[in-house]
């Protein structure tokens, strides 16, 4: 006997007004579970993304290395309340939207393949 046979009531053969309600049920468990699944999958993680990201873009401060929608690299030189001024060259200063800030870099350097390699020769060297 399946779980849907079961909440339609035929398998058991129930009068009408608990066939019907058991056919309410079973029409609208589903859409609660695609409700449910919606929610902890989609709506939740964009409003936590967006909740971070309004954080940062309040926490900016003169000296942030930051990183624009389009691309562009700077070091924010100074801030207001609906835009900050990036450097991104000795003479070259742009304003920007807060909204327009994609990210901040952070300090730590990225090790690139050819330092691990000099590094590797180093040791193998050693040996």
């Amino acid at each position: 006997m399946s779980f849907i046979s079961f909440l339609d009531g035929t398998a058991i053969g129930t009068a009408g007004s608990a066939s019907s309600s058991a056919q309410f049920i079973s029409t609208v468990v589903p859409f609660v579970l695609i409700i449910g699944i919606f929610y902890f999958f989609l709506i939740r993680p964009q409003n936590k993304k967006q909740k971070e990201t309004e954080k940062m873009i309040n926490a900016l401060k003169k000296g942030d290395k930051v990183v624009t929608i389009g691309g562009i690299h700077g070091v924010v030189s100074s801030t207001k309340e609906k835009t900050v001024i990036v450097k991104v060259d000795d003479n070259c200063k742009i304003e920007f939207s807060r909204s327009a800030i994609a990210g901040v870099e952070t300090d730590k350097p990225a090790e690139s393949k050819k330092d691990k390699t000099e590094a590797s020769e180093a040791s193998e060297e050693s040996k």
